[in-house]
């Protein structure tokens, strides 16, 4: 699988302010990883988001938002959102912070 450069492009440039963050190859795709925690990534031209099991349902009934269903068994706390949900950076930038939101509840790695 691969990703699309120009998704990672915008990810990378809306993340570039947050301290911690590292690019790692991960799910078929590049992964934005704060203090060792999955927060986004991004798979094909899909982002990936890491909202939590608490956010998790609310989350999925949002527009353009599905279960990560990476192996065929739906990852819960993981969402995949279609490339029109997040189409303008305003849209991005939301969805980062709500990846973003939860981890920082994590510990560092």
């Amino acid at each position: 699988m691969a990703y699309d450069a120009g998704v990672a492009q915008r990810v990378r440039e809306a993340m570039q302010d947050i301290a911690g963050v590292v690019e790692r190859k991960m799910f078929g795709g590049l992964a934005f990883m704060v203090y060792g925690n999955m927060c986004v990534g991004v798979v094909r031209e899909e982002l990936m988001v890491r909202v939590g099991p608490e956010q998790y349902e609310y989350v999925l009934n949002l527009p353009y938002a599905r279960k990560m269903d990476f192996t065929g068994k739906p990852l819960k706390g993981f969402i995949y959102v279609a490339a029109p949900g997040f189409s303008s950076d305003t849209d991005l930038i939301k969805w980062i912070e709500t990846g973003y939101a939860f981890v920082r509840t994590l510990p560092k790695k």
